[in-house]
């Protein structure tokens, strides 16, 4: 199970700091993605990150902006979110990726209750 937490209200131009916490599975055998809905929306990828750290993928939307990293001796990674926009709002969910494109949420399990970013502009 992945949790993800972190969330909050913010201005525009903040920053948040959002973890996701595993338990119950081998972490460092995972890639691990995170994604965001926003009300009316499909969930989308922000971010995604390889087992070991090697390879990270940003999302064009926030590129620039956000930093993903992980530790898997805390078995935790974390999503820096900078110069938030007003339409970064969403709930943020972390998942296990399980193969194939890492942009489908299809393609990822042991999903989590998420968190809620919202940015005031």
């Amino acid at each position: 199970q992945l949790q993800a937490s972190g969330g909050g209200l913010v201005q525009a131009g903040g920053s948040l700091r959002l973890s996701c916490a595993a338990s119950g599975l081998t972490f460092d055998d995972y890639a691990i993605g995170w994604f965001r809905q926003a009300p009316g929306k499909e969930r989308e990828a922000v971010s995604c990150i390889s087992s070991r750290g090697h390879s990270t993928y940003l999302a064009d939307s926030v590129k620039g902006r956000f930093t993903i990293s992980r530790d898997n001796a805390k078995n935790t990674v974390n999503l820096q979110m900078n110069s938030l926009k007003h339409e970064d709002t969403a709930v943020y969910y972390c998942a296990a990726f399980r193969g194939g494109r890492y942009y489908d949420p299809n393609n990822y399990n042991y999903w989590g209750q998420g968190t809620q970013v919202t940015v005031s502009s």
